[in-house]
């Protein structure tokens, strides 16, 4: 491991905004805010630049991005701490874990920003709007909470949209490309260093926003009695896939 990654690693072993692999926290999130706002999660955050965004926007609400790169939580964590921006977290964990770190109505909102795709053969139970992670999902976020899915991938928006039709979610928001239909406004015009990339290099960024649907999502064949953990591969965006310089 590198010198810079080590010296990461122990800055974020102080920072009282980061929790790594946390035990008891399920149902005492608002304990740690301190307060009773909604809770907005980041799945697979990277350098959390949304997590640290829309707690600039809203105060009102808490967020918390998660990933398993402690290197990449640290941009976010210091620069939340740096701010004062005392309703944003990190939680470094696995995603296919999440139901051991949060409670049954626990979470509000999910954000999926510019996740890994997972493009090889075989790898779509790893796509983070999986039916098996919009299970996950299902049992700790709140009746009609959104999830919003943004990406470059037209192959994990278009998964995605029939994940959607299949579980039978409601859909708020489709937009095949935000920034053709003019200026971006709102959590959609908050752009990451990577996005900025992805633009300059003549990608199409999609969006979606969607509901989970009130009857359960049910685990069906060879997923049926297997966790996510038994074969999960890592759940990175592009942002925490990039080798730092």
């Amino acid at each position: 491991m590198g010198h810079k990654k080590l010296v990461k690693f122990a800055a974020i072993d102080t920072y009282k905004n980061v929790l790594q692999y946390p035990e008891g926290m399920r149902g005492e999130w608002n304990t740690f805010f301190n307060n009773n706002n909604p809770i907005t999660l980041e799945l697979a955050c990277g350098r959390g630049e949304y997590s640290v965004n829309l707690g600039r926007q809203h105060r009102e609400r808490n967020f918390i991005g998660i990933d398993i790169k402690g290197n990449r939580i640290y941009n976010g964590a210091k620069t939340a701490l740096n701010e004062g921006l005392d309703n944003v977290a990190f939680l470094r964990a696995h995603i296919g874990q999440i139901t051991n770190f949060f409670t049954t109505d626990e979470v509000s909102e999910i954000w999926i920003v510019f996740a890994d795709p997972f493009l090889k053969k075989g790898k779509e139970k790893n796509r983070l709007t999986h039916f098996r992670f919009l299970h996950a999902y299902q049992q700790i976020m709140k009746a009609g909470g959104k999830i919003n899915l943004k990406t470059d991938s037209k192959v994990l928006y278009d998964f995605t949209l029939e994940t959607i039709a299949e579980q039978k979610c409601i859909i708020h928001e489709n937009i095949a490309d935000i920034y053709g239909q003019g200026k971006a406004t709102g959590p959609l015009a908050i752009q990451t260093y990577y996005e900025g990339k992805h633009l300059a290099d003549g990608r199409t960024i999609y969006y979606v926003c969607f509901s989970l649907p009130y009857a359960s999502i049910e685990l069906t064949g060879r997923f049926k009695d297997k966790s996510i953990m038994d074969d999960v591969e890592g759940e990175t965006n592009d942002e925490a896939g990039e080798v730092e310089g």
